[in-house]
């Protein structure tokens, strides 16, 4: 891959992040306050007091900074922008880091730079 296109998918991975960051910071506090699909259909049919008192969730290393979609012990006015914002780098990081293992793995030699075109 010559420098160019290399700059050019290094930028244009960097402008998406820029805007998902922007989404999850300014539009997250926009975010409805109703129960998601899953607590709905559990509050509708009645099965969500049947829910573990102690939900597995609540023993993962997470839970004791995020709360929800909110970060814990934050004012409420950043608490859903700063998660929102933490979330998208996690899922920017995890989704460059297998990007990078796949394509190192896909069996195509890496081009070489010192190796003039002719």
């Amino acid at each position: 891959m010559s420098n160019s296109s290399r700059n050019r998918n290094v930028t244009f991975a960097l402008i998406g992040l820029g805007i998902a960051l922007a989404i999850a910071t300014f539009l997250s506090p926009f975010a409805s306050q109703n129960p998601d699909g899953l607590d709905r259909v559990a509050q509708d049919y009645k099965f969500d007091e049947k829910a573990a008192e102690e939900p597995p969730a609540k023993q993962l290393p997470f839970y004791q900074v995020f709360e929800e979609y909110a970060v814990r012990g934050m004012p409420e006015a950043v608490a859903t922008p700063f998660a929102g914002i933490i979330g998208t780098l996690a899922a920017f990081g995890l989704a460059w880091g297998i990007g990078k293992v796949v394509v190192r793995n896909s069996g195509v030699p890496p081009e070489d730079d010192n190796i003039s075109q002719e």
